[in-house]
């Protein structure tokens, strides 16, 4: 009898530890868009395709707004360059998490269960710039969830880039020497406070920065280039990548360390290899792999704890100087319909629904005028709208000449809300009412307006203000 308590026991053991490993499929809503949404249209969208958690770049106030009541598990983010004025300055903490955690979090309110604190500020790229306001801000962050009783419920992380370590096996992994210490001190602070570790993984990015990187080696569906690592074998590199992770985490001490994936995808367009047909197939092998919960060699059976797609949208408006690509990571288009079939395990993708269109037309180049001059109004309208599937690698590249400049002409016009003056170009642009789409090219047609809160947007300019004044003091005071 004895024993078999003893097995039940055991049993019920192993089934609780599988519930707590299991992952759960997220999503990045990022807002540098020349087309939005309404907020209440894009938590309906993640509510019909059961997305249960959402990860921010900021805490915008219509988003936020948008979120309340929905029950979604949030993920709110501060900018890096506030990390500076966080770091040294508990008035500023507590403002902070007053206006944007605190605010929200009230019964019928916003369900935020972390505070990314930056975002990559490790990043090499910036030279080491933020680095030393990372612990400090998230010190005095942590007493100003403490002050509002939050600290239980409200999690404090620190998404970082795949850069912040290294290694040529997996098990070698180790923090960049020039971080180990502040990244011990971050660990042991998220350690502490019972918070995981928030890493992005982009094995896309190393298909793309490197000529020699096996290609099959980045998806999940089996390679002639598995990378052998004593007894572990890796067939991808998202499993290696997150193995290499794991061993530097070990060599600190923290090797049990829960971790979540904050970012990861496939871009549809932008760049040789970015296409609808790789994102499909590296995103359902990888929502597969992770809801297999089959973990990786250095950790099986236990997967991350989340993982966030990158990204929800694409974003029209982000900086391409890592390449034009970063414009379209979406797994939905600006407009919420669905790019490609994907199922995240909870069946085929639901479009956005009520999404309410400009009129179908569009503006394109003259075909009776001569297009002679017309280099400089294509370079002006680019300026301002989205022309990165033009270039090489994109699904536009390839449609001559005339079809750029109407590419351009309409992507501007659809920007102004199609305007009529926005299609002149002093003569060059006419307007249509045929879809001048090309194969794969898709000339877009905008979507309405929504309306905004101003209410909310002009307190939140009144905030951005106040602690505008706050470092400016502290300056002084220095």
């Amino acid at each position: 009898m004895a024993e078999k308590q003893t097995s039940l026991v055991c049993f019920v053991t192993v089934l609780l530890l599988i519930q707590v490993v299991e992952s759960d499929i997220g999503v990045n809503w990022g807002t540098i868009s020349l087309h939005k949404m309404s907020p209440s249209t894009v938590v309906d969208l993640l509510k019909d395709n059961k997305i249960q958690k959402v990860k921010l770049f900021d805490a915008d106030p219509d988003v936020m707004k948008g979120l309340m009541g929905s029950g979604l598990e949030v993920m709110v983010g501060i900018p890096n360059d506030m990390l500076a004025l966080l770091s040294s300055s508990t008035v500023a903490s507590d403002l902070w998490v007053s206006q944007n955690v605190s605010r929200y979090m009230v019964k019928g309110g916003v369900n935020i269960r972390y505070v990314a604190v930056g975002n990559e500020p490790f990043l090499t790229s910036y030279s080491g710039q933020y680095q030393s306001y990372v612990v400090p801000a998230m010190t005095n962050l942590q007493e100003s969830l403490a002050k509002a009783n939050l600290a239980r419920n409200v999690k404090l992380v620190v998404p970082c880039n795949a850069d912040a370590y290294e290694s040529s096996l997996p098990s070698q992994g180790t923090f960049r020497p020039e971080l180990t210490q502040i990244i011990t001190q971050l660990v042991s602070f998220l350690n502490s406070n019972g918070s995981p570790f928030v890493v992005n993984i982009y094995p896309f990015l190393s298909l793309y920065g490197n000529s020699d990187f096996p290609q099959d080696y980045a998806f999940f569906e089996g390679t002639t280039h598995a990378v052998t690592d004593g007894p572990n074998v890796y067939s991808n590199a998202f499993d290696g990548n997150l193995d290499t992770l794991i061993a530097a985490l070990a060599k600190i001490g923290y090797g049990q360390m829960p971790i979540v994936i904050g970012e990861v995808g496939w871009p549809t367009d932008g760049a040789i290899g970015a296409n609808l047909t790789a994102a499909r197939v590296f995103n359902q092998g990888l929502v597969k792999h992770v809801l297999s919960n089959k973990g990786t060699p250095l950790r099986p059976g236990v997967p991350p704890m989340d993982v966030y797609l990158f990204s929800l949208f694409d974003e029209g408006a982000k900086s391409v100087l890592p390449g034009n690509f970063e414009r379209h990571w979406g797994i939905f288009s600006f407009d919420g319909q669905s790019k490609y079939p994907l199922n995240l395990g909870n069946g085929p993708l639901n479009n956005a629904k009520d999404v309410q269109y400009l009129p179908y037309r569009w503006c394109v180049a003259n075909p009776y005028k001569n297009l002679a001059e017309a280099a400089n109004h294509f370079k002006i309208a680019c300026s301002y709208a989205d022309c990165t599937t033009l270039n090489y690698g994109g699904s536009c590249y390839g449609i001559g000449a005339k079809g750029n400049i109407s590419y351009a002409f309409n992507s501007y016009y659809q920007l102004q809300k199609q305007n009529p003056r926005s299609c002149d170009f002093d003569g060059l642009g006419m307007v249509t009412f045929l879809n001048p789409s090309i194969g794969v090219c898709r000339f877009l047609v905008g979507v309405s307006d929504h309306t905004t809160s101003s209410g909310f947007r002009l307190h939140n300019n009144w905030i951005s203000v106040l602690l505008i004044v706050l470092w400016d003091a502290w300056l002084f005071l220095m």
